[in-house]
């Protein structure tokens, strides 16, 4: 059973599980932002707008005797996606770019150590790790 065995070892990477454990939490994430938008922003914009309730705003292309019937080109709900949309992308900007500064605030590098140095008595260039000067000869500190 090599390909189960395989199937395994690939599945339980940590890349894999990592990913798994991010696309729940996005859709999680995903879920709370639509809810805000839908149960807290919608209602302000209905209430900025002239008929109320635009999601349902539409222009009949087709009329039939029964409403329901009806052929409608609903541009109300397609720009309440394309609003769901701005705001979500926006929230998840604002987070994403907090949590990506919080973490090169995190992982700020020491400047490299040069290769070379100067000699404070003949302004010399030498390497790095010398104890004299290779051209006047005078005993260099240390570098910490």
């Amino acid at each position: 059973m090599p390909f189960f065995s395989d199937f395994k070892q690939f599945a339980l990477k940590g890349n894999v599980v990592d990913l798994a454990v991010g696309v729940v939490i996005g859709g999680a994430f995903g879920k709370i932002v639509s809810a805000l938008v839908a149960d807290v922003i919608m209602p302000l914009v209905a209430l900025v707008m002239p008929s109320g309730d635009w999601r349902t705003s539409g222009f009949i292309l087709s009329q039939a005797t029964n409403p329901k019937d009806n052929v409608v080109l609903r541009w109300g709900d397609l720009l309440g996606a394309m609003l769901d949309f701005l705001i979500i992308s926006l929230v998840l900007f604002v987070v994403v770019s907090k949590l990506v500064k919080a973490a090169q605030g995190r992982l700020v590098k020491a400047p490299p150590v040069p290769a070379t140095q100067t000699c404070p008595f003949c302004l010399e260039t030498i390497p790095a790790a010398a104890s004299r000067c290779k051209a006047c000869t005078s005993t260099l500190e240390p570098r910490p």
